[in-house]
C-alpha cells in the first residue's frame, strides 16, 4: 500500500522512507534492523552501530 510511505497532514505530503540514490523518485529504500536496501537495484547502506564494549 502506497499511503505507508508517505505521512499525509494537513496540506502536506511528507516522505517517510528514504528514496534509492540510484534508482530516483519512486523507488524507496527497505528499512531493515542494521541496513537499508534496494529491491531493484541492490543498493545497499549500513546504518551506523553504536560503540560497544
Amino acid at each position: 500500500m502506497v499511503s505507508k510511505f508517505y505521512d499525509i497532514g494537513d496540506k502536506t505530503l511528507k516522505r517517510t522512507r528514504q528514496i534509492c540514490p540510484r534508482c530516483g523518485d519512486g523507488t524507496f529504500l527497505a528499512e531493515h534492523s542494521d541496513r537499508r536496501s534496494c529491491g531493484k537495484c541492490g543498493y545497499t547502506e549500513f546504518k551506523s552501530q553504536k560503540n560497544e564494549k
